[in-house]
């Protein structure tokens, strides 16, 4: 099952402590590790990945492929707000739980985004989010195969996005197979542009995703107005770049993660 495969990489990958070496950012002990799952990740894109989300851009209708956004995300707001609930935001989980059920029947499915037309506003929160309000720290940065950018905190907080995520329930399993491919694609295709910033920002693309996935996480998890670190004290000036990669890569995901890739 996909689940048990990726809450198992995810156990593995979280007792990497006997790989830890010496590195000049302390976020980052296992750099040398990183940097190799990163190489990979990267061919598999350059070979695999981007040329299907390139082909699905150029050949598929946007108008379809909001739609198909539109499903997958409403397929995420049920354990959006389970996430809000957990953190204290009952609210935000009530609302998340209205857009669900106005989607779902109204919205046919979810293929029509009604509940943001009727003032429920969209969230973004998944269980790494959810350890980190609890109190949780990020841990070691890590590169998941396939998945890229994450932390010890964040990957197992996937592996629980993964577990939980409704489109594991789906049956024949060629249909679910299908429909994670096709969703991992739509997420692919959203972050075309955000690969570009990346490709021509920076001089080690390794150094610069994960600056902004680490500074993009850190702003999630305080929904936007995270306090400032001695770090950031110390080094006022951040990459105009970096920020705008962060920005870019808010949009919506496989839950648990922000497309890393």
């Amino acid at each position: 099952m996909i689940r048990g495969r990726a809450l198992a990489a995810v156990a593995a990958l979280a007792a990497l402590g006997g790989c830890a070496t010496t590195n000049a950012d302390p976020r980052d002990p296992f750099e040398g590790v990183n940097r190799g799952i990163y190489r990979f990740n990267d061919t598999f894109d350059q070979a695999i990945t981007r040329p299907v989300a390139t082909a699905y851009r150029d050949y598929v209708h946007q108008e379809i492929r909001d739609r198909v956004r539109n499903f997958f995300s409403n397929l995420a707001d049920p354990f959006i707000g389970v996430n809000n609930v957990l953190q204290g935001k009952f609210e935000d989980g009530v609302l998340d739980w209205a857009r669900f059920a106005f989607n779902s029947t109204i919205g046919l499915l979810g293929i029509h985004d009604v509940a943001t037309d009727m003032g429920y506003e969209k969230h973004n929160e998944d269980f790494g989010q959810t350890f980190g309000r609890w109190g949780a720290g990020p841990g070691p940065y890590l590169v998941l195969p396939f998945l890229g950018s994450s932390t010890v905190r964040d990957g197992l907080g996937t592996g629980l996005d993964f577990y939980a995520d409704p489109l594991g329930e789906f049956r024949p399993y060629r249909l679910q197979y299908a429909l994670w491919g096709l969703r991992f694609t739509q997420v692919r295709t959203d972050l075309l542009d955000a690969s570009r910033i990346l490709e021509e920002a920076a001089l080690d693309k390794y150094v610069f995703q994960r600056d902004a996935y680490l500074q993009r996480r850190r702003s999630l998890i305080y929904d936007g107005h995270p306090p400032r670190e001695p770090r950031e004290r110390e080094e006022p000036e951040k990459s105009g770049a970096a920020v705008n990669l962060a920005r870019a890569l808010h949009v919506d995901t496989i839950p648990g993660n922000d497309p890393h890739d």
